[in-house]
């Protein structure tokens, strides 16, 4: 396996300078965001879908919205974030990408907002990479802004692998998050009115089409 990674590695391409900041901010500051693997299928996958409008629940400090800001030049961003500081980097990173008039980024809670700038929209792809324990909450709240035949994506189905332990072998503080992302997978998985994948890259990616 190692072997085929460095041999991937050899295709990438120099990396632009504001991505590798924003991913060592993160690193120093244990901030998370996609790791490179995953992203990198996310955004091709993206690029077949070729969405107009995305949602994303869970900015963090940018880097998913700016990444896919850069990869479609058609697509317009609506990302959400709660935490303050990490809303104000994001701010920062998106203002320095140049991307702002394509990333609107809203500070609220994404359970609790009614924002006309949110519902007023309806989307192509949802992108949920926020609270891994609410990720019912969060599908059920926003797939009505989704279009028929749009794309709803789900960051973390795996959690580092803890979702393959036992109940008893998890500390004891994610053990309700973790039992809740198990539910909701066992729940859109066999949903019918989406058809959904879950993908083992990265730290898994589910991908469930609107019906």
């Amino acid at each position: 396996m190692d072997n085929y990674k460095t041999y991937l590695a050899s295709f990438v391409k120099e990396r632009d300078t504001l991505i590798v900041e924003i991913e060592q901010y993160a690193k120093e500051h244990h901030v998370p965001i996609m790791d490179n693997e995953g992203i990198d299928l996310f955004i091709s996958l993206l690029r077949i879908q070729n969405p107009e409008r995305i949602l994303e629940i869970g900015s963090a400090i940018g880097y998913s919205a700016i990444r896919i800001a850069g990869a479609l030049p058609k697509a317009s961003i609506v990302t959400i974030e709660r935490d303050t500081d990490r809303y104000l980097k994001a701010v920062d990173y998106i203002t320095r990408s140049g991307f702002e008039q394509r990333i609107a980024i809203i500070e609220a809670d994404a359970l609790l907002t009614d924002s006309a700038e949110i519902f007023d929209k309806t989307y192509d792809a949802l992108f949920i990479d926020a609270a891994k324990g609410q990720y019912k909450r969060f599908f059920e709240k926003y797939a009505s802004s989704l279009k028929a035949g749009g794309v709803i994506y789900c960051d973390n189905m795996f959690m580092h692998g803890i979702v393959l332990l036992e109940d008893k072998d998890i500390p004891r503080r994610n053990r309700t998050m973790i039992r809740n992302l198990k539910e909701f997978t066992e729940w859109v998985m066999n949903n019918p009115e989406y058809e959904t994948s879950l993908l083992p890259v990265g730290d898994g990616l589910l991908i469930a089409v609107k019906k």
